[in-house]
């Protein structure tokens, strides 16, 4: 394993990175690397965009910090888990906590998906994409989750792949070892979908559509009743130790 820095500050930047490329400061980025961090041209931090690994650069600029110069890749772009957080969107600060918990759990995509008894139906796509994006600047991340527009559960599962596992997280199922009801999709390829419904749970139109899936696990959370967002995190971190790379079955 690369040896990680964690000392350094890191910046996600929108653009390509390449050895001796140089890279703009957005107006706003300088002044947080100048005003907040107190850095100045001559300093350096890592960079990473998503695609290309991880960069020490050099900060540039005299009245204000303007460009940063590559020097060398401090590590190469590691291959992203193939996990769906599917879920009921949630009010703004919750939201933004499950995105940045999603993220750090190592989920690839974040669909934000309409239930019966969802309580919200506006989604910022750009706040979750800003919070995305800040977990993984400060826990050394180097994948950015893609983030889809809210969809209604019925076209959701319509048009989701049926050969991926459809993790079904439901208050109403029959209370069991979650592990080992995942276990017996350990040996079977394919990406995972981790679905987390609202707080009023799913309708019972929903829950007989859902059971008719293919490939799909009903997984119990537990004797508690969870709020969303913790049964999100919960759910992914059963899945990651059962199915995932904290065991690299979804990092092959």
């Amino acid at each position: 394993m690369t040896q990680r820095d964690f000392k350094s500050p890191r910046l996600f930047v929108d653009a390509p990175l390449d050895s001796g490329g140089r890279v703009p400061l957005a107006r706003e980025q300088g002044h947080y690397l100048g005003n907040v961090l107190r850095l100045g041209a001559g300093d350096s931090i890592l960079v990473f965009n998503g695609r290309d690994g991880e960069w020490r650069a050099g900060i540039e600029g005299r009245k204000r910090l303007e460009h940063l110069t590559l020097i060398e890749q401090t590590r190469p772009q590691e291959m992203s888990c193939d996990l769906h957080l599917l879920f009921a969107p949630l009010k703004h600060a919750r939201l933004d906590y499950m995105v940045q918990k999603a993220v750090e759990m190592g989920a690839s995509l974040l669909a934000p998906t309409l239930t019966q008894f969802t309580q919200v139906s506006r989604v910022n796509t750009e706040r979750m994409r800003a919070n995305a994006i800040e977990a993984a600047e400060q826990c050394g991340i180097l994948n950015l989750p893609e983030i889809h527009e809210p969809q209604p559960l019925a076209r959701r599962l319509t048009e989701r792949d049926g050969q991926r596992l459809l993790i079904f997280c439901d208050e109403a199922a029959p209370q069991a070892d979650p592990l080992k009801a995942l276990a017996s999709e350990s040996e079977k390829a394919g990406g995972v979908d981790v679905l987390i419904g609202p707080e009023g749970g799913f309708s019972e139109e929903e829950r007989a559509l859902l059971l008719h899936q293919p490939r799909l696990v009903r997984l119990s959370l537990g004797p508690r009743i969870l709020r969303a967002d913790t049964a999100a995190v919960a759910a992914m971190a059963l899945t990651q130790a059962a199915l995932g790379d904290w065991n690299t079955r979804l990092g092959e």
